[in-house]
């Protein structure tokens, strides 16, 4: 289990909230290079599907954002999938993802 520092745990900790607060199937947040942060969740409209993590990064990229920092889901899957890691990868080549359980526990950082 990977050891988070204090800003990527307040990460675990939005995207917790934002899954909880909906009850979608996955929650997520990132942080950009400015330190702000953006959480969603799945998004599962009849004409629009979004992972958790492509919401959270369109967000931030509706609000200008250029870079992100890190970034985390909140899921029951073993890892993010590749479209989800993809848009991260599009700000972020190598900004940490980090998967986490429904309690908040990482068990995979891509």
């Amino acid at each position: 289990m990977p050891e988070l520092d204090a800003e990527d745990t307040k990460l675990v900790v939005l995207a917790r909230a934002s899954r909880a607060r909906t009850g979608a199937a996955e929650g997520a947040a990132v942080r950009d290079t400015d330190g702000r942060t953006y959480a969603a969740t799945t998004v599962a409209l009849p004409s629009l599907k979004l992972t958790a993590l492509q919401a959270a990064v369109a967000a931030a990229v509706a609000s200008g954002v250029d870079g992100l920092e890190a970034a985390v889901v909140v899921t029951a899957a073993e890892g993010a999938d590749a479209d989800s890691l993809a848009a991260v990868r599009d700000l972020a080549p190598k900004a940490p993802v980090h998967v986490a359980a429904g309690d908040g526990v990482v068990h995979t950082t891509h």
